[in-house]
């Protein structure tokens, strides 16, 4: 006689929670291999298997233990979703934005306990901002308090040294910057989880450097208006203010802080330009993109916020720039298949993931004995032999 199966005894109120924190519909688990049951198990009227519950693990990326809780978690914080414009429809977020939203807050916690276990001071986020604010005020105003120069950032001729740095500014300052991995650049270009201390931005790692970079400061913008929310990179501006207010007060003071406004009419291009043509070539947009290494269409989004365009050649350019960006993502998923099958470099992609900061964070306990290696490759998710490679450039870049 076949040997009956072992039911879990899980309550459908901790399945529920688990589903939706991770992202799924119903009918996404139930038409998944051996999960058919889906409904019933939810609904109480059957039990999981054991087997069938680690199933079900695997797919929400939970501890199977976690399912053998009495009562619901408290989740982390709600985090608004600023991706579509009111009466456009708001699409919800897939598993793969919800597991790095959660791995986020996982990692801030696990930050907080290792800054507690050596003893350090964990820093506050002293600047704020509300809606009232203007835009330029604001973007001088975060360029003081990350203390960044207009000689500085001139010497920023390349996008992945301007990204790289103007993460490092925000780093010292005690945010933790991430960057996603495998999520579409259509469904998110970052989010902010707002918080006192160690509050997180994290960034689209699918985009180009250039567009990183607004990212993280229009993120940043999140952070001083206590806003956690999820973005997306093209939002209609010419819609009135009044329906994305947050998203076009973010998208201000971003441009405000990467291309300031006296440094931005400072430019050859801007000089040289008729004041009363509003019509601008591909070779100017293109200089003063590569000058503040930023995307072309944040150029004529700012050239439209000065008053040195009007809306229609913004229109035509956002439209323009839209479908050459799409044509590069699939030239670039091709050539990133042909990288996959050569083979990855696990340290360098810890380091572009995680950031300097919480590497260095998870590394000085361990330093102190304080944790394990076998600790520091689970909070690093590394092997341990690819833990030293990662020591010997933040080594390196110290001593730079």
């Amino acid at each position: 006689m076949a040997r009956k199966s072992v039911r879990a005894l899980v309550k459908p109120e901790i399945l529920i929670w688990a589903r939706k924190s991770a992202g799924f519909t119903l009918d996404e688990v139930a038409a998944s291999s051996g999960l058919s049951k889906a409904p019933e198990w939810e609904s109480g009227e059957l039990r999981p298997t054991i087997n069938q519950l680690r199933t079900l693990a695997t797919k929400y990326k939970r501890p199977l233990a976690v399912f053998y809780l009495q009562d619901k978690p408290t989740d982390f914080q709600v985090i608004s979703d600023f991706r579509r414009l009111p009466g456009d429809g708001m699409q919800r977020l897939t598993p793969q934005l919800h597991l790095q939203i959660r791995a986020a807050q996982e990692r801030r916690e696990i930050a907080f306990d290792l800054l507690d276990e050596v003893g350090e001071e964990i820093p506050e986020l002293s600047i704020s901002a509300s809606l009232d604010d203007d835009p330029e005020i604001v973007g001088a105003r975060v360029r003081r308090y990350l203390r960044i120069t207009d000689v500085e950032q001139s010497g920023w001729r390349d996008s992945r040294i301007a990204f790289n740095s103007w993460r490092a500014l925000i780093e010292d300052i005690g945010v933790l910057v991430f960057q996603m991995d495998k999520v579409n650049t259509n469904e998110a270009s970052g989010f902010a989880l707002s918080e006192t201390k160690l509050p997180v931005i994290a960034v689209n790692r699918a985009d180009v450097y250039s567009r990183r970079t607004f990212s993280l400061l229009h993120e940043f913008a999140h952070l001083m208006l206590s806003k956690s929310g999820v973005s997306e990179f093209y939002m209609d501006v010419t819609r009135p203010p009044e329906t994305q207010k947050v998203e076009v007060w973010c998208n201000a003071v971003a441009a405000a802080t990467i291309l300031p406004r006296a440094m931005f009419l400072g430019q050859e291009a801007i000089q040289d330009q008729e004041p009363q043509n509003l019509v601008w070539s591909e070779d100017q947009i293109h200089a003063l993109a590569s000058a503040f290494s930023v995307s072309k269409v944040s150029i004529v989004r700012r050239l439209l916020t000065l008053g040195l365009t009007n809306q229609d050649f913004y229109r035509t350019k956002e439209r323009e720039y839209a479908g050459d960006y799409a044509d590069f993502l699939k030239r670039k998923k091709a050539a990133n298949a042909q990288k996959e099958f050569r083979g990855r470099n696990m340290p360098n992609e810890a380091l572009s993931l995680l950031g300097r900061n919480f590497i260095r964070m998870v590394l000085a306990p361990y330093h102190n004995d304080r944790i394990t290696l076998r600790d520091v490759s689970a909070y690093l998710n590394l092997k341990t032999k690819h833990i030293p490679k990662v020591e010997q450039v933040l080594v390196s870049e110290v001593a730079q």
